[in-house]
């Protein structure tokens, strides 16, 4: 599986960005995709998961009711819009694909990974 993400960039204090990350390769449509987060001098976390077929989702608790991920399983895409961020969202941003679900919160229960995007956010 090959993951592809855009988005990112400087963005302000109480704005919006939106992140995405197209999955291509033999049965890429079966994994589960997840966006990951690391800060500087810390570990990569899990903020945002969805299950293969789009139906379920998976947040963690720092970040609920200003992320939001959604799939588009015609295109393999997935997208990560966050919403009022804030300083501590700043971080580089990671997409990945695991055959699993419920989603693994450890970075091992991913088994592929795209190239991080990063989220400067300026106040």
């Amino acid at each position: 599986v090959q993951l592809q993400a855009s988005g990112g960039g400087l963005v302000l204090v109480g704005d919006s960005v939106s992140l995405s990350c197209a999955a291509s390769g033999d049965s890429a449509s079966s994994y589960s995709l997840g966006w990951f987060r690391q800060r500087p001098g810390e570990e990569r976390e899990l903020v945002a998961a969805v299950r293969w077929n789009g139906v379920r989702t998976y947040y963690a608790d720092s970040v609920k009711g200003r992320f939001f991920i959604s799939k588009d399983n015609a295109k393999n895409i997935v997208t990560l819009q966050v919403n009022n961020l804030k300083s501590e969202d700043a971080a580089v941003y990671y997409c990945a694909a695991s055959q699993h679900w419920p989603t693994s919160r450890s970075t091992e229960g991913y088994g592929f990974w795209g190239l991080g995007t990063l989220v400067t956010v300026s106040s």
